[in-house]
C-alpha cells in the first residue's frame, strides 16, 4: 500500500491546510485503482511473446478439458458447467487479474463446498450464493484487503486443504467403483454410510477401467521423466557435436508436452467407443454436452433468500480469495514477480459474478494450470485468454464426442488430483515433531472438521484456536521483573533510596488485555494486610504495546495504591504507549510530574515523593 495518497500528505506527518485554511480529512480507506496486469504486458508484446503465450495457452486448455468436466460432476452438476466456467471465468480472470500468468477456472477445492450448496440449497440458490460472493470478493479487492489473506496461518491452510482433498477421493468412491448409490447425501459420515452399504453393486468393469485410467495417468508423467533423463540441453550439444540428443531425448519432451490426464481421457474414450464396455459415461448420466455456450439467463433474487445465503456466500468468497492469491504467490516464486492481490480479487470477483448468468460454478486460481501455463512458456495473461478460446473451439467442434467419456475414467482423474492437492507430508510424525502442540492442535484439528463437519466451521474454530494461541505466547513473553534495590539510580541528593518504602520493575513485552493478571498481581486490593510500597516505579521502556485493558489495569493500581498512601511513577515509555496515555487523559490522572523520561529521573522524583511524604506529619 501506497505512504500517501494523491492530495495528502505522506504516512505519519500531518497535511498541511490547503488554499482558504480549511483542513481536509485523510481518507481512512483508500480504494485500490483498478488496473489489469494485462495493460502494463500489451506494452511491449511482441511477436515472440505471443507464440510463447500460444504454445501454453493450448496446453492449459488442453489441460483443462477433463480437469473442469470431472470437477463439475463431482460437484453435483453437468460437466458443461465447469466447461463454461472454465472458458468464461477464465478469460475475465486473465484479462482483468493482476498477475500475469495465472490460470483461473473451476477448483478441486470448490468440489465439496459446491457439492454441499447444491445438496441443501439446490442449483439456482449456488449461482446466486456464487454472484454474491463474487460481489464480496469485488469489494475486498477494492477497500485493499488482498494481504489480510495472508494473515491466515499456515497450519490452517494446510489442514482444510488436506480435509477437502480426503472429501475429494471419498465424493469419487462411487464412480470409480461403479456403486448403485443413487445422489449422495452432503455430508462425510452419511456418505460413507451409503458406500459402506452399496458396496455389494460394485462394477467389476468400471473397476477395471478406473484403475486402467489411474496407472495411465499416475504413470504417464514418470514415463516422461524417464524418457527425457537422457536429453541434454541444445548448449551442450554445441559443445560436443558429434553427440547430439538421442531418440530417447526427444521422444521424453514430446511425452511431457501432453498430460497424462488427456492421454487417459482419449484412452479410456476409445475402448468404450470400441468395446462397448457396461460403463456409465456422460451421455448415460447427462445426455452429453451441448454444442455451443448457454444463453445469458437471470436467476431471481430476493432478500429473504440473500438472508439464507449468507454462509455460503462468505465461504465461496474466503475459499476463493484464499486460492487465488495462494495460487499467485507460487506464480510469483516461479517467474520472479509479483503479483497485485487487491486486482485480483477484483478481477475474481467480476468472473464470479458473471459466470453464473451463463451456469457456471464458482471460480478461482488453479495451482495445477497455472504451473502448467508457465513450464509451458506462458509469460503474460494472453496464455490464459488463449486457453479459454482453446476450450471453446473445443465445445464448438469436438462436443458431440463427450458423451462417450466414461466417469469412471474422470474420477480417476480426480483420485490423482486430490492426493497430489494434499500434503501428506505434513502430518507425519517426522514433521509434526518439529512444531509445537499449538500448531499440531490447530492443523489437525482443521483438517477433522473439515472432514467431519465443513470448511466454514474448520476455518472459524481454527482461527479461533490460532488466536487463543497467540494471545497464550504474547501473554507469555510479557515479564514484569523487579528491580533490585541496589541496582536502582539515587535520589536526587546522591543519596539510596530506601528499600523498604520504593519498589521498581522492568517491563518488558505488551501489556494487554491476555497479559494484565501480571499487573494485578504486583498489588492485591482486597489483601489489606499486605505491605504498599510508598512509591512504586514501572520501567517501561521496552513495552512494546499497550492497550486500553491494560491502561485500565494501571490505572486500577494507581488508584489502589492512592487509597493506601502510594504513589505510582511511570519513566520511559515508547511513542505508543505515551500516545495512548495521553490520550486517554491517564497522564493527568496520575499527574505530569510522575512521568519521567528514565530511571534515573524516577528515581529522583521517588525521592522528592519520599520527602514530601516525611514533611506531612511535621507539618500537620
Amino acid at each position: 500500500m501506497p505512504d500517501s495518497v494523491p492530495g495528502h500528505a505522506p504516512s505519519g506527518t500531518p497535511a498541511p491546510p490547503p488554499a482558504g485554511g480549511r483542513l481536509r480529512l485523510r481518507q481512512p480507506f483508500p480504494l485500490a485503482a483498478f488496473h489489469p496486469r494485462l495493460l502494463d504486458s500489451l506494452r511491449d508484446y511482441n511477436r515472440a511473446l505471443f507464440f510463447k503465450d500460444l504454445a501454453a495457452g493450448l496446453t492449459v486448455g488442453v489441460v483443462a478439458l477433463p480437469l473442469a468436466m470431472a470437477f463439475a460432476i463431482a460437484s453435483g452438476m453437468p460437466p458443461q458447467a465447469g466447461l463454461f466456467t472454465a472458458i468464461i471465468a477464465g478469460f475475465l480472470i486473465a484479462a482483468l487479474g493482476g498477475s500475469p500468468v495465472q490460470i483461473g477456472g473451476p477448483a478441486g477445492a470448490f468440489i465439496v463446498i459446491v457439492y454441499g450448496i447444491v445438496a441443501r440449497y439446490g442449483v439456482a440458490n449456488l449461482l446466486i450464493a456464487t454472484i454474491l460472493a463474487g460481489g464480496l470478493l469485488f469489494a475486498m479487492g477494492l477497500f485493499r484487503l488482498g494481504t489480510l489473506i495472508r494473515f491466515i496461518p499456515v497450519a490452517i491452510v494446510i489442514g482444510f486443504t488436506n480435509g477437502i482433498a480426503v472429501l475429494i477421493m471419498v465424493s469419487q468412491i462411487a464412480d470409480f467403483l461403479g456403486l448403485q448409490t443413487g445422489k449422495l447425501p452432503g455430508n462425510f459420515l452419511s456418505q460413507m454410510r451409503v458406500l459402506g452399504r452399496a458396496l455389494p453393486t460394485v462394477s467389476w468393469p468400471t473397476v477395471a477401467l478406473a484403475v486402467s485410467s489411474l496407472v495411465v495417468v499416475a504413470g504417464w508423467s514418470r514415463l516422461a521423466l524417464l524418457a527425457g533423463k537422457r536429453w541434454r540441453p541444445v548448449s551442450t550439444v554445441a559443445a560436443n557435436p558429434a553427440n547430439p540428443p538421442n531418440a530417447h531425448g526427444r521422444l521424453g519432451r514430446a511425452l511431457a508436452m501432453v498430460p497424462g490426464t488427456v492421454i487417459a481421457l482419449v484412452l479410456a474414450t476409445a475402448a468404450n467407443g470400441l468395446l462397448h464396455l457396461p460403463v456409465e459415461t456422460i451421455g448415460t448420466r447427462f445426455g452429453g454436452i451441448p454444442q455451443g455456450l448457454p444463453p445469458f439467463a437471470l436467476p431471481q433474487l430476493s432478500w429473504q433468500l440473500v438472508q439464507q445465503l449468507v454462509a455460503p456466500t462468505l465461504t465461496i468468497a474466503l475459499l476463493g480469495a484464499i486460492e487465488s492469491l495462494l495460487c499467485a504467490r507460487v506464480a510469483d516464486s516461479l517467474i520472479d514477480d509479483r503479483h497485485d492481490p487487491n486486482q485480483e480479487l477484483m478481477a475474481q470477483g467480476i468472473a464470479n459474478i458473471v459466470t453464473p448468468f451463463f451456469g457456471g460454478l464458482p471460480a478461482t486460481g488453479t495451482i495445477a494450470r497455472t504451473v502448467t501455463n508457465v513450464r509451458s512458456g506462458g509469460r503474460t495473461p494472453v496464455a490464459g485468454m488463449i486457453h479459454a478460446a482453446t476450450l471453446l473451439l473445443i465445445v464448438l467442434v469436438a462436443a458431440p464426442l463427450a458423451s462417450a467419456i466414461p466417469l469412471a475414467t474422470l474420477a480417476a482423474i480426480l483420485l490423482y488430483v486430490a492426493w497430489n492437492m494434499g500434503e501428506w507430508h505434513m502430518f507425519g510424525l517426522t514433521h509434526l515433531k518439529r512444531y509445537s502442540n499449538n500448531y499440531r492442535i490447530i492443523l489437525l484439528g482443521t483438517f477433522v472438521l473439515t472432514v467431519v463437519f465443513d470448511l466454514t466451521v474448520a476455518v472459524q474454530v481454527g482461527l479461533v484456536l490460532a488466536c487463543l494461541f497467540f494471545i497464550y505466547r504474547m501473554a507469555a513473553l510479557t515479564q514484569i521483573e523487579a528491580i533490585a534495590p541496589a541496582a536502582l539510580p539515587p535520589a536526587a541528593d546522591g543519596r539510596p533510596l530506601p528499600a523498604g518504602e520504593v519498589a521498581a520493575y522492568h517491563m518488558t513485552g505488551a501489556l494487554f488485555f491476555g497479559a494484565v493478571n501480571k499487573v494485578e498481581a504486583l498489588i492485591d486490593p482486597r489483601d489489606r494486610t499486605q505491605p504498599v510500597p510508598a512509591v512504586l516505579i514501572l520501567d517501561v521502556g521496552k513495552l512494546v504495546a499497550l492497550d486500553t485493558t491494560g491502561l485500565d489495569t494501571l490505572d486500577a493500581l494507581r488508584k489502589t495504591l492512592a487509597r493506601r498512601g502510594g504513589t505510582l511513577v511511570i519513566c520511559a515509555a515508547p511513542a505508543q504507549v505515551m500516545s495512548l496515555m495521553r490520550r486517554a487523559g491517564f497522564l493527568e490522572q496520575m499527574g505530569t510530574a510522575n512521568y519521567c523520561d528514565t530511571l534515573a529521573a524516577a528515581c529522583a522524583r521517588a525521592g522528592v515523593l519520599l520527602a514530601e511524604r516525611a514533611e506531612r506529619p511535621a507539618a500537620g
